[in-house]
């Protein structure tokens, strides 16, 4: 039996969708019928493809808990089918359903669990090639704990970035907030009431007036320019390798943004090729594979050629130190690594150095930015607050 999904009504009129197993399409409709289920949609889970694979698989816990459980139940001595199965049925993997019961059928057809995830985009390349490195060494279970670990690193990292920048977010949004308030609604009502008073206006107070009348017409512009330029951006990276590494490059020269990235895209290789090696995985499999995991277009890049050159027989060290993103904090790693027969343990160390320096970096960025920030919303508050006590001023004046 294969597992379709279904989208329907049950007997009390509700919207539903689960999966049911059946011979084939028809037989899965007889059977929701039988149960007074009124199917609207009926399809085989395995034919979700890439998009819904991805859409409902797609987060790192997610998929971190799977990879978990996964290799719990392996080690219990249940065979990947029914250790499949138990996950089906776990109500906190429902997200997961259909991609796993598409996985379980495949398995069932005689594919590896790393052939039967990787079909549909259920699982990234680097997953795949982590889980087929342990199943050529016999050691699956360490292989999806490995890789269960390495998620749930990445989503803590994600998670630091996310808290970091909850404040500057939060001020940032009152500054803008605050300037559209005053520069948009404030200025032009008591301009108004200075003029029907006869007030003369101080230099000072029509420049900013002129300001705020340029920024009500020109922001919605801008951002709908920006939006647009954004767009196209990703349209044309979308379409074209060359375009997503020119993006990419850009990132790397931001001031103080391209350090933070640097690092981070350093201490995701350093820990992918460090994961998939310690699994068994052949340098020259490994080494493009956590060059996808950096996320860097233009890192991957350059691992995928020094992949090559380690292929024609150039050392790994001697290689990654033509790819620029990586070539100041990861060669001389990889050489010590070579030299001392441990290179596993050393992109290890390495790893855990990049984290420190990223997180370094990041507090520091914070420390700058968070105070940079108050001192814009002070600046703006104060040059508004001066452009309405001047005319009140002068008109203080003339009544006496």
């Amino acid at each position: 039996m294969s597992a379709f999904e279904y989208i329907g009504y049950t007997p009390e009129g509700r919207r539903t969708r689960g999966l049911i197993e059946a011979d084939d399409l028809k037989h899965a409709r007889e059977r929701l019928a039988a149960q007074g289920f009124l199917p609207e949609e009926v399809r085989p889970a395995s034919s979700a493809g890439p998009r819904r694979g991805r859409a409902s698989f797609a987060r790192v816990g997610l998929r971190a808990m799977v990879f978990r459980e996964m290799a719990s139940l392996l080690r219990a001595g249940l065979p990947v089918p029914r250790a499949l199965e138990i996950l089906i049925e776990s109500p906190e993997l429902a997200p997961a359903r259909s991609d796993l019961a598409a996985a379980r059928d495949r398995v069932r057809e005689g594919a590896a669990l790393s052939a039967a995830l990787e079909v549909g985009g259920r699982a990234t390349p680097f997953e795949t090639a982590a889980l087929r490195a342990g199943e050529r060494a016999g050691a699956l279970e360490e292989s999806l704990e490995r890789v269960a670990d390495y998620l749930e690193e990445q989503a803590r990292v994600r998670d630091r970035i996310v808290s970091a920048l909850i404040y500057p977010a939060v001020v940032l949004t009152l500054t803008l907030i605050v300037g559209v308030a005053m520069l948009g609604f404030l200025l032009p009502t008591l301009e108004r009431l200075w003029t029907d008073a006869g007030v003369s206006l101080p230099v000072y107070t029509r420049v900013v007036m002129a300001i705020g009348r340029a920024l009500r017409w020109a922001a919605p512009a801008a951002a709908v320019l920006a939006a647009l330029l954004t767009i196209e951006l990703r349209r044309r990276a979308a379409r074209a390798m060359e375009w997503r590494e020119r993006l990419d490059r850009w990132r790397y020269r931001l001031p103080v943004f391209g350090e933070l990235y640097r690092a981070l895209v350093a201490l995701r290789f350093a820990r992918a090729l460090g994961m998939l090696l310690r699994g068994g995985a052949p340098m020259v499999e490994a080494l493009p594979l956590a060059g996808r995991a950096t996320g860097s277009a233009w890192a991957s890049g350059g691992v995928e050629a020094a992949a090559e050159d380690v292929r024609h027989g150039r050392s790994p060290a001697e290689a990654l130190r033509q790819v620029a993103p990586l070539r100041d904090a990861i060669p001389s790693w990889v050489q010590a690594g070579e030299a001392s027969g441990d290179l596993v343990r050393l992109l290890g160390a390495a790893a855990a150095r990049q984290q420190f320096a990223w997180e370094r970096k990041l507090s520091r960025a914070l420390a700058l930015l968070e105070p940079a920030l108050l001192v814009l919303l002070g600046l703006l508050v104060l040059s508004v607050t001066l452009a309405i006590v001047l005319p009140i001023l002068a008109l203080h004046r003339g009544l006496g």
